[in-house]
């Protein structure tokens, strides 16, 4: 009897350890194999994060991260905006050339905004329509040296209509410093450390147009530059899009954008990731796609992961979402509707 059951103890550990030593096979074949479908997503994904760099070199050399880089990655076109490009003309119309023209142009007479439920294959999210162009503004915390503001005490605050996450930032112990040059009212208000991730400028002169551009704060206030952060990449310039090798190098994460049209409407794009609201986050690629459905004639990408935010009217449209954490970061401006 000992023997017996001492018999089917060997063959239990057995079966055991055949089934661990076949998930270690498997997991090395992903990870290592010849397919880099995993390894561009993995590395991608966790280099585009603020905080969590570090997890690409938990399984990849420097090497081996260099080498995905150099075939996932953001071309940008080089353009600047031309602002004498944009007519401010987008009066409702009789037919549509599209269900997203629709979705954007189709409103009552006087309507300063539309939400628009996103809800595509891999990932879902909002975009916002805003009529008056004039209305948006960025906002600076009055607590950006204590922590920052999350922005549904943010947004109520400020009597906003509409509010999503600007800048990105870093901290200096309470202090939170916004990434690179920060400009509102024509003032130069902030500045951080360089920006990273292409791009450059992007804001609204004294027209209301969405810039975006590579010059210096200083000639971009000379030029009209009313409110602007520093981040990117630019996705759309002058209606050419960005080109995009791979997935370009960010993987897929939460996202804000923001874009404008020919037409001067301007979009606030919000996207969950992270499994919020079932979403797996965005490309860059996809994003680029998505904006170019909706008319983007300018589009530029803002910082996003665990900062991606969207209020209306002070309520909490989106779900925010981190590594390991769910509900909103503290932040030190946003864009805002008021």
């Amino acid at each position: 009897m000992m023997e017996k059951h001492k018999k089917k103890k060997i063959q239990k550990l057995t079966i055991i350890t055949a089934f661990i030593d076949i998930c270690i096979v498997i997991f090395l074949v992903v990870v290592y194999g010849p397919f880099p479908t995993f390894k561009n997503w993995f590395v991608t994904t966790a280099l585009a994060t603020g905080n969590h760099k570090y997890f690409a070199n938990v399984l990849y050399s420097d090497e081996d991260i260099l080498g995905v880089l150099r075939e996932n990655n953001v071309v940008e076109t080089g353009d600047e905006t031309n602002a004498e490009e944009i007519t401010f003309d987008n009066s409702p119309k009789e037919s549509y050339e599209s269900i997203y023209e629709e979705q954007v142009l189709d409103r009552e007479e006087g309507t300063l905004y539309k939400l628009i439920e996103i809800d595509e294959k891999d990932y879902s999210g909002y975009m916002v329509a805003i009529y008056d162009p004039s209305r948006i503004n960025l906002v600076s915390s009055s607590k950006i040296n204590n922590r920052g503001q999350q922005m549904t005490d943010f947004s109520k605050e400020q009597k906003a209509i509409v509010a999503i996450n600007a800048s990105g930032f870093s901290r200096s112990g309470t202090r939170l410093i916004p990434t690179g040059t920060v400009i509102q009212d024509g003032k130069v208000t902030s500045v951080g450390n360089p920006n990273r991730h292409g791009g450059g400028l992007i804001g609204f002169n004294k027209d209301n147009v969405l810039v975006l551009t590579t010059e210096s704060a200083e000639n971009a206030i000379k030029k009209g530059m009313r409110d602007a952060v520093t981040f990117g990449p630019f996705l759309i310039v002058n209606g050419k899009s960005a080109e995009v090798n791979g997935n370009g190098g960010w993987g897929y994460a939460n996202r804000t954008a923001i874009a404008q049209r020919k037409d001067g409407i301007v979009l606030f794009l919000v996207i969950d990731g992270r499994g919020a609201n079932g979403s797996n986050g965005i490309s860059i690629k996809d994003m680029i796609t998505l904006f170019e459905k909706y008319g983007a004639y300018n589009a530029a990408n803002l910082d996003g992961g665990g900062s991606s935010v969207l209020t209306i009217n002070g309520k909490l449209i989106n779900e925010p979402r981190g590594f390991g954490y769910t509900g909103e970061r503290y932040l030190p401006n946003a864009w805002m509707v008021k």
